[in-house]
């Protein structure tokens, strides 16, 4: 598996599995993205990136760095943290393993730059199977918060805690 930059061309796929259930479920309805525009911001506070398994697309990845970024989504946050977002597209490839790939290959990239010390992923308060995923990956649940209309139940991995688990190896 890799990960590489997402394109103007990925964004019939991407679209394409923002209308899938089982995205919307993990998402909230009220996250319509428009791509074209998420694909504009090429560099820090943002990556929108593309997993792919054997050449096929399979999921997406988006790193931020919360403090940043242009919408203060996350409110005031300190430096040297980053915030993901993931999903798989297509529910065919759920429960194969491909998340955990996904996560490591973007927990690595989170914590190459030296400064940063955590990563946030804010899974709605719902999604009680991303929030088992989240904590098997060493992530802390840190409390609610309410982005949007979306109850979220906010998690943190440490650097210190991602390198115990082999992270940095």
């Amino acid at each position: 598996m890799v990960l590489r930059r997402a394109i103007v061309a990925d964004v019939e796929v991407l679209e394409h599995w923002d209308r899938q259930p089982h995205v919307i479920a993990a998402t909230g309805e009220d996250d319509v993205i428009d791509w074209r525009s998420e694909l504009a911001i090429a560099e820090p506070p943002q990556e929108t990136l593309i997993a792919e398994l054997d050449g096929r697309a399979i999921g997406v990845v988006q790193i931020i760095d919360p403090a940043l970024e242009a919408t203060h989504y996350w409110g005031d946050v300190d430096l040297g943290l980053r915030a993901l977002d993931i999903w798989i597209g297509e529910a065919d490839d759920l429960g194969r393993g491909y998340g955990t790939q996904m996560m490591a290959l973007a927990l690595r990239r989170c914590f190459d730059p030296p400064e940063v010390s955590a990563v946030l992923i804010d899974p709605l308060v719902s999604n009680t199977d991303a929030h088992r995923f989240y904590r098997r990956l060493g992530f802390v649940s840190v409390g609610e918060q309410l982005f949007g209309s979306d109850r979220c139940l906010v998690h943190r991995l440490e650097r210190e805690k991602w390198s115990e688990q082999g992270g940095a190896g």
